[in-house]
């Protein structure tokens, strides 16, 4: 028998926590991600959860939101308080807001159900492909306040690395390589997320959690601003004035 290639075991090596108390959508998602490669730990509440998400340090979380114990929300509020672990979050809640909601919690990614567990292993490998250093893409970058280190996926503020996301990095190194420049919601969504399709609405809540970390005053928003009606832009001078009123 042929050995797997590369391309049939994506999640290689990777360890995967998959949490939901529906047993059938467990053990077929869990079969799904074994077979691609990963290292599956299961959960089927929030206690559990939390507890194997401490012990085991997975390299991503799959999160339903409707779980006994605490919901999935509040499961990813307090992943955030010491982890950028990537989460994916299940929700049967097809409403626009209800996926915001995931998103403003913590979430890095959502699938609505029912979903293709294909589509959940392709979903975890653009995820973990992004968190990890090999992919990315460009070196360096100093803005100001602001530094990448690409090797280390870092960025810093005034010295201090920022506590990002998988998503939050990539959106803020991919702003921080075009300063000046208006890009838009669809493009971030293509080239940062890497959809095709998508809720634009996605963007907007990751752009709010940005600002919460790197704004001044989030409420008035001075690296990066609004273009309405079309998208983004950041504020390169923002962050060299604010460079030299700090030195």
């Amino acid at each position: 028998m042929a050995e797997a290639s590369a391309s049939d075991r994506p999640l290689d090596g990777r360890r995967v926590l998959i949490v939901d108390d529906d047993p059938t959508l467990l053990e077929i998602a869990a079969t799904y991600v074994s077979a691609a490669g990963g290292i599956v730990d299961t959960a089927a509440d929030s206690v559990a959860a939390l507890e194997l998400a401490a012990a085991r340090q997975p390299d991503l979380i799959v999160l339903d939101r409707m779980i006994p114990g605490v919901d999935g929300l509040t499961v990813a509020r307090r992943l955030r308080e010491t982890s950028t672990v990537p989460i994916i979050m299940l929700t049967a809640l097809g409403e626009p807001e209800h996926r915001i909601e995931g998103l403003e919690a913590g979430a890095d990614d959502y699938l609505a159900k029912p979903f293709s567990p294909r589509e959940l292993v392709l979903r975890a490998e653009a995820l973990l492909r992004r968190a990890n250093p090999a992919g990315v893409a460009g070196g360096d970058v100093t803005l100001g306040r602001l530094r990448i280190d690409a090797e280390r996926r870092e960025i810093a503020l005034d010295g201090s690395v920022l506590a990002l996301t998988a998503r939050e990095h990539d959106l803020l190194a991919y702003l921080v390589r075009r300063p000046g420049r208006t890009v838009s919601r669809e493009q971030l969504l293509a080239e940062v997320w890497g959809w095709t399709i998508g809720d634009v609405s996605t963007i907007t809540v990751h752009v709010r959690r940005l600002r919460e970390k790197i704004e001044a005053d989030p409420a008035a928003p001075a690296i990066i601003a609004t273009v309405w009606g079309v998208g983004y832009r950041l504020n390169a001078e923002a962050l060299a004035v604010a460079s030299r009123e700090a030195s």
